[in-house]
């Protein structure tokens, strides 16, 4: 009896153990050492609980989250510091950031597949409007399978067949998008305003609105969307007084708004304005 008990009881402690994480993650943190010192055994806890309940929206997304973040933060932006001093030692960081933005959007696609089968297959269709609808519990992983994606093509440039994806990683978003436009304080619409100035073919009026929106949704509290303008718009059309000014004015928001997003934010905006002789 007891043995049945214990099998019967484990799936509702995995699962309450699943909540009680991915909760964790949506705690606040300002400190950007802590949480890097803090991130690795967190993400392999949570990676390890994933894998008991591989279904886990809320769970899937703190894991996708946070290898996305990771990869963001202290791998990729690491990178792009080093390059001018080691250009070997930078690309092995890439490699790196690039694997962990695949784990990313490989936990959450499973999830999303496992919630909505056949969605994985209906991305690959031309036509957005054809493919499965997400739901509102849907819009958080998708956004961050989406990202992952994206961040996965950028450091992907000589691998074809990972930057064709880019055409079904701007439909997820645009799934999302259409769901909860509003997601995230604007950072699924600066997401989409970064698809659409990437894309080839994009328009940079259309990226301009979908960053606008997330100027307004966000109430000026998130430096990332400037950070995202000034990358995105401002650096291609070599328009340095924008580029500028959109990076002082993130500084400027992460000083007042602060959070762990926007510390990672000010860092990758500090280091943009002491590079901008070198990109302009």
């Amino acid at each position: 009896m007891l043995g049945s008990s214990g099998c019967a009881i484990r799936p509702y402690v995995v699962d309450e153990a699943a909540n009680a994480l991915s909760s964790q993650s949506q705690m606040p943190e300002d400190d950007l050492v802590l949480a890097r010192e803090a991130s690795a055994f967190y993400l392999k806890l949570s990676e390890s609980l994933l894998r008991e309940v591989p279904g886990h929206l809320k769970l899937a997304t703190a894991v996708s989250s946070g290898f996305t973040q990771y990869a963001y933060a202290f791998v990729a932006l690491e990178a792009d510091k080093l390059e001018p001093q080691d250009a070997a030692a930078a690309q092995k960081l890439r490699e790196r950031a690039a694997r962990m933005y695949a784990r990313a959007h490989r936990h959450a696609m499973s999830a999303l597949e496992a919630s909505s089968p056949g969605l994985t297959k209906s991305l690959a269709r031309t036509d957005a409007a054809h493919a499965i609808g997400l739901t509102q519990d849907q819009v958080a992983l998708a956004y961050w399978a989406a990202a992952s994606w994206g961040g996965l093509i950028s450091l992907s440039k000589d691998n074809p067949d990972v930057v064709a994806d880019l055409p079904a990683a701007i439909r997820l978003a645009h799934l999302a998008w259409r769901q909860q436009p509003g997601f995230a304080q604007g950072s699924l619409a600066s997401l989409m305003g970064t698809f659409e100035a990437s894309r080839p073919g994009g328009s940079i009026q259309q990226a301009s609105v979908y960053f606008e929106q997330a100027m307004t949704v966000s109430a000026g509290k998130s430096a990332g969307v400037y950070v995202a303008k000034a990358e995105s718009l401002a650096l291609p059309q070599g328009d340095r007084a924008q580029f500028e000014a959109l990076l002082q004015r993130a500084l400027e928001v992460a000083s007042i708004h602060r959070n762990l997003q926007n510390d990672i934010m000010r860092e990758r905006a500090a280091w943009l304005l002491g590079m901008a002789d070198d990109l302009f």
